[in-house]
């Protein structure tokens, strides 16, 4: 077996287009959807991040707002600022850049940013109605796994789907989406007994634990569908290359369907982080939803 390979670019180029035509609709009626972006110090790989949000929130019409801090700028200036966005209404989305400097304290500030405006799906309150079954605003990286799995099997209904990694950013609520879509559902992590056995049992399994090729063939059962969210850097033959949890080409012998790292989840996280963005303007805006485009699964 051949695995399909799915291409996470084609589905985020999707999502953004369709965020486009929803931010041109708000306009229409007066609503101008707009992101705020806040970088504290100077951390490469968040400058690449933030970046790259800006340039799609851009093209997809939000407005958006940079708040670049020093590192040395203290919690309590981090919060006022935090604060006094959460009181702006022409602010639809806050999104506050990840690593923190060590001597801020990343729930606090996390907890700080009103639900409404949380495009990244993280405060307690969301993430709550998230295993409630609400109508919340989830975490990106997840959310963009759950419409790929959508985009490669259509109903979920009935799949035993493995979760790998039980982080608070993807493990937990990918368990949470893959529930409230009907899966039965595994997670599978450190203290885990028999672990590629349970993964053998799979319809769906998907890997987010930060370990560099990790899941293999023997891991799968013929014809899963694989969503590989991990990103790791190696050293290989003197160069560096970036792989996944999965070994993709083992694992594409064996698996029914595949992401590839990178150009598989990555793209999706950005892309429905502007869907979070215009769907919270939407809700804040009060702008009527059968004016909205098709939702997006």
């Amino acid at each position: 077996m051949s695995a399909m390979v799915i291409d996470g670019k084609a589905a985020a180029a999707q999502v953004l287009e369709q965020v486009s035509a929803e931010v041109a609709q708000l306009n229409q009626a007066g609503v101008q959807p707009a992101l705020a972006v806040i970088l504290v110090g100077q951390d490469p790989a968040s400058e690449v991040y933030v970046r790259n949000k800006v340039l799609r929130a851009g093209e997809c019409g939000i407005r958006s707002l940079e708040h670049r801090l020093p590192a040395s700028t203290g919690e309590a200036e981090l919060l006022g600022l935090i604060h006094s966005l959460n009181r702006d209404p022409g602010v639809h989305g806050i999104l506050l850049q990840l690593p923190l400097p060590a001597h801020i304290e990343e729930t606090r500030a996390l907890q700080a940013i009103s639900p409404a405006k949380d495009v990244d799906g993280f405060h307690a309150e969301n993430v709550g109605g998230l295993h409630q079954g609400r109508d919340v605003l989830t975490p990106c990286t997840p959310t963009g796994c759950l419409h790929l799995l959508h985009q490669a099997l259509g109903e979920l209904r009935g799949k035993h789907a493995v979760v790998i990694g039980r982080s608070n950013i993807v493990g937990k609520p990918m368990a949470a989406l893959l529930l409230e879509a009907d899966c039965s559902v595994t997670v599978l992590h450190s203290r885990s007994r028999d672990a590629a056995e349970l993964c053998r049992q799979a319809d769906i399994v998907v890997a987010a634990v930060g370990r560099p090729c990790m899941v293999d063939a023997s891991w799968l059962k013929p014809g899963a569908v694989v969503v590989d969210v991990g990103i790791n850097r190696i050293e290989e033959h003197g160069r560096s290359r970036l792989v996944g949890d999965v070994d993709f080409a083992s694992a594409s012998a064996v698996a029914g369907a595949i992401t590839p790292v990178p150009g598989g989840v990555g793209p999706m996280t950005i892309a429905f982080l502007m869907h979070n963005t215009v769907r919270a303007a939407r809700q804040q805006s009060r702008a009527p939803k059968e004016a909205a485009c098709l939702s997006i699964s």
